[in-house]
Formats: structure tokens, C-alpha cells, sequence
């Protein structure tokens, strides 16, 4: 379903991807790790082209786009790819509704969208889509009135009434007290499970990719330092990767970084 070869991305001076290679098949749901600024936000973006990459290859739900692909191809490939982000990105005083509604503003006319016109078989759609997240009774709602996990869940609705073959989510828990992030991580698994749509979730937590993920890549200074399912888990990987120093020789590691797992990985951020 997504095909990686040679990803590179640079903000002038600033290298952020160098060279990634990944494949994910349909229907995983892959969560990428990894501290801040190692390029995890970046490399999502350029799934969707939210950002040209530079170099490489890029194929996503059967369309490659690379640094050269024209608009054609970035259409075919929005139609295929929806994303999550870490801030819902709901329009406050629209019910909520009409929110998920404006997951479907690809597949309707522009006069439509402009009055806010939807068939009834969207309407149904955006419907099943909220029950799926746990809102069904929110539908008519202002979405100003709903806390910011509903709203995060809003967004998910919103992604899934899409009806997409990849499901992108990009933090989306770092604002959301446990529970609620494991309600919110949970309905992306669903989906994943249920609709057969791949799913690639950066997070920052070690224990949720474990209970989530089916596979977990670390990535550290925009280069994948490991690549493995998730109850496959190393201790001595994931203190090497939030202690930020690349991989420098296959199967050796600094001495300071064995030992124990740094305790602050073993528990929920």
C-alpha cells in the first residue's frame, strides 16, 4: 500500500530525511517513533505531498508521486489519503455533522460544498462514521461545545467519511489525558481492523505503540534506525533512539547506550 525508496526531504541547510526506505502493506497499522525533530511529521507530509520531497520514490494506495508529479497525480493521491492531525482542525461553529460532512467535499460537485449541500447517502455516511468514534448522539451539536478529545474523535470521523485506503495521524494523542488517548487510539485500530485501512501513526509513547501497533519503526535524524513488530520491542533500540545518537555500526552500540530501558519509555508521556 506504501512503497518507500530513497526518501529524502532538506529545509536548506537542514537534511530531514536522508534516504528513508519503507514498505507498509494494506491493512497494518505501522506506528513510527521517534524524539522531536527526527523527521517523523515530515515524512507523513510527504505520503500526501503536503511537502514535495526531493528525492526518491514515493508510491502511496497505488500512485507515485515524486518530486516531479503534477497535479493529476497529487488529486489521485488525496482521493486515497486521509490525514489526522495533532490539533483537530474542526471549524468551531459548524455542527459536527456538518464537520465529518467536509470529509466529502472531494467527492461532490463545487457548488455543493460551496452551499453545503450533501446527498443522503453522504449524510448516512458521515453518520455511520461518527457512531464509529463513540458520537452519535453529538451529531447536531456546535462542535465548539464538545471537549478536545471529542473534537480529536470529530477529526477521525471526518478522515474515515473520506473513505480512504491510508489513514495518516500525526500526534494525534499528544494533547489527551490517557484514557482519553487510548479511546482515540483505539478507534483508529478499529478502523484499521474493520475497514482495511492502513494506518501510519507517529507517537511519541513507547507503551501505546506497543498496544497499538502492529509494527513500529524508529526513526532517528530522518534515517530508520530500526524496523520491527511491535511486541519485538528492544529496550537497548529504543534508549539508543531517545538518546538521539544514530546507529553507527550494525549490531554495535555505544556502551552508554546499553543497560536498562531510560524508565521515562516504559510509561505513558
Amino acid at each position: 500500500m506504501i512503497s518507500l525508496r530513497g526518501l529524502t526531504k532538506r529545509y536548506g541547510a537542514n537534511a530531514v530525511l536522508r534516504g528513508v526506505d519503507l514498505e507498509v502493506p494494506a491493512g497494518e497499522f505501522l506506528v513510527v517513533l521517534g524524539p522531536s525533530g527526527a523527521g517523523k511529521s515530515t515524512l507523513l507530509r510527504c505520503l500526501n505531498r503536503l511537502v514535495a520531497p526531493d528525492g526518491g520514490q514515493v508510491r502511496v494506495a497505488g500512485v507515485e508521486v515524486g518530486p516531479d508529479g503534477g497535479a493529476a497525480e497529487l488529486r489521485a493521491l488525496r482521493r486515497h489519503v486521509a490525514m489526522v492531525f495533532q490539533h483537530h482542525h474542526v471549524v468551531p461553529r459548524l455542527s459536527v455533522l456538518k464537520n465529518v460532512l467536509t470529509g466529502r467535499l472531494g467527492a461532490v460537485p463545487t457548488w455543493s460544498s460551496v452551499l453545503q449541500l450533501f446527498r443522503a447517502d453522504d449524510v448516512a455516511l458521515a453518520k455511520d462514521c461518527l457512531a464509529r468514534v463513540g458520537l452519535a448522539d453529538k451529531a447536531h451539536e456546535r462542535t465548539d461545545a464538545l471537549s478536545g478529545g471529542q473534537m480529536q474523535r470529530v477529526g477521525i470521523a471526518r478522515a474515515l467519511a473520506q473513505q480512504p485506503r491510508v489513514l495518516l495521524a500525526d500526534e494525534p494523542v499528544a494533547s489527551l489525558d490517557p484514557h482519553t488517548a487510548r479511546q482515540v487510539l483505539s478507534y483508529l485500530r478499529e478502523a484499521c481492523r474493520q475497514l482495511g485501512i492502513t494506518v501510519v501513526c507517529n507517537l511519541h509513547q513507547v507503551a501505546y505503540a506497543r498496544e497499538f501497533g502492529d509494527r513500529v519503526v524508529g526513526l532517528s535524524e530522518g534515517r530508520v534506525l530500526f524496523d520491527r513488530a511491535a511486541a519485538d520491542l528492544d529496550a537497548a533500540e529504543l534508549e539508543l533512539l531517545y538518546a538521539g545518537r544514530p546507529a553507527a555500526t550494525p549490531g554495535r552500540e555505544p556502551a552508554e547506550a546499553r543497560g536498562a530501558l531510560l524508565p521515562s519509555l516504559s510509561h505513558e508521556a
